[in-house]
């Protein structure tokens, strides 16, 4: 059986009878054990995918009306709620937390017969860009195993490009979901801000995270996009669609769009193959009638500082609640009065975590706010109207999706400041709201690179067609496993 399909051909063939739900299901978790003890994409199996499978293919065979998803393998990223499911977001603070109700993009995906084969690891609490600051331990790139897989969702990546699962969810607050597609080769979607809910998400930096797809194909992004956007009550961020189609006319083209080559994104720092991959994407997009053109976006320089002072800070917010009070684990409290008793606890957060409540409590407080905090903001707000001014003049902007070729494990774990620099070409889109997407476009000594395309928020079905449209234009290796 083929596990190498995209999600429409998997909906196709259970349409039409060539494949049965379960053998699929039973044929994906077959490949997750095969495949996953060196990979570690997985945290958790959902040891019901089979029997949820099998009442798929009864439903099917009496006649019963069926979700779009037609029992398609789906991995989760562990920062996202399945009701009675754990949800560690790779943390030792939340190793035994089980969520009591569905995240709304759950509850969708449920409602259209998806199966979740399990939960995938990341970057504790979405903290990091490469997996390794996952209490469990780092995922693998597939494509090379002594290589990072990026992050913070690099487990939906791995398992979408090890066929462990058709698609994976995962969430994008710096670049999370499209630094791991480039660096795994799979497609990885960041929504314009509010487009998707983020109720259910364990939250990391709530002004700028967003849920995001990832996929084989831009096609297979677009179909999940339709189940799972659109206004949710429970989330007052969320925006309507008005249930547009992002699968119609995705094979529009782009001819006569005008696209800007994001100067500051491919000058210093860039790899020199990944400089020459966005050249050659530029080269195919013009062939296909767009038109290309430098321009420059100052701000952009400032934008890493920026946001890791606005994340830190909400992050500190954010996981001030983790008191081992309400999340934790048991220890001895004999000898520990309130103070102390909490910070002991919060000792077995790891170090990236622990460094971003230390900078999160630090540049909001008094003294330092007008210093740091305030500052951020005003170079947020700048870098927002530099590119909306920058959409008055085109329609898409170009950049690789990181500057740099993956790199191995280890090699910048120590060196916070030179990883917080990989960032430089995604944080402007989730600044500003804007939605992005990473296309894998050539490889280089074995390893992925990714081009990224950004548009002007609300213009995410236009975003898809021109994704799309440099997609059809590349042909790339599987990855051997």
């Amino acid at each position: 059986m083929n596990l190498k399909i995209s999600a429409l051909d998997f909906v196709q063939e259970v349409k039409t009878g060539n494949i049965s739900v379960e053998d699929f299901i039973a044929k994906t978790l077959e490949q997750i054990q095969n495949v996953d003890d060196k990979l570690h994409a997985f945290l958790s199996i959902n040891e019901q995918s089979i029997d949820q499978a099998r009442e798929i293919d009864k439903k099917i065979k009496s006649g019963d009306k069926i979700g779009d998803c037609f029992g398609m393998p789906i991995s989760i990223k562990d920062n996202l709620c399945i009701k009675d499911s754990k949800t560690t977001c790779a943390s030792k603070m939340l190793e035994n937390f089980v969520a009591p109700y569905d995240a709304t993009v759950i509850t969708k995906l449920k409602q259209q017969d998806a199966i979740f084969v399990g939960k995938v690891n990341m970057d504790e609490f979405a903290m990091g860009l490469t997996t390794e600051f996952s209490a469990f331990g780092p995922s693998k790139n597939p494509w090379n195993e002594d290589y990072v897989p990026g992050g913070s969702s690099g487990g939906s990546a791995v398992s979408v490009a090890s066929f462990e699962c058709v698609a994976s969810l995962g969430s994008d607050t710096g670049g999370s979901v499209r630094n791991p597609a480039s660096f795994c080769s799979t497609v990885g979607y960041k929504p314009t801000y509010g487009l998707i809910s983020r109720f259910g998400l364990i939250s990391y930096a709530n002004s700028i995270e967003q849920i995001g797809p990832l996929t084989r194909t831009v096609k297979d992004t677009a179909f999940i996009l339709n189940m799972i956007s659109g206004v949710d009550p429970n989330d007052n961020t969320t925006i309507d669609n008005f249930n547009q189609d992002y699968l119609s006319e995705i094979d529009s083209g782009i001819e006569g769009k005008k696209i800007g080559i994001i100067k500051e994104m491919i000058s210093e720092g860039i790899d020199s193959e990944v400089l020459s991959a966005t050249k050659e994407a530029i080269k195919k997009l013009e062939s296909l009638g767009a038109t290309c053109e430098e321009i420059s976006l100052d701000m952009v320089q400032y934008s890493v500082a920026a946001y890791y002072t606005i994340t830190a800070t909400e992050a500190g917010s954010n996981l001030a609640r983790y008191d081992n009070l309400r999340y934790g684990y048991d220890f001895p409290v004999e000898g520990y009065e309130f103070n102390s008793y909490i910070s002991k606890a919060r000792r077995h957060f790891g170090p990236e975590v622990i460094r971003r409540m230390i900078v999160g409590g630090f540049v909001p407080s008094s003294g330092q706010a007008g210093k740091y905090f305030l500052k951020a903001l005003k170079v947020k707000s700048k870098l927002t109207r530099e590119i909306n001014d920058a959409f008055k003049k085109f329609d898409l902007l170009i950049s690789p999706t990181v500057p740099i070729l993956p790199f191995k494990i280890g090699e910048k774990i120590n060196d916070p400041v030179s990883l917080f620099l990989v960032d430089i070409n995604t944080v402007a889109a989730n600044l500003t709201g804007k939605p992005a997407i990473s296309i894998p476009f050539t490889f280089s000594n074995g390893l992925p690179i990714g081009i990224q395309l950004m548009a002007d928020s609300n213009n995410d079905k236009m975003l898809l067609q021109a994704a799309y449209a440099l997609e059809s234009t590349v042909t790339l290796p599987e990855v051997s496993l």
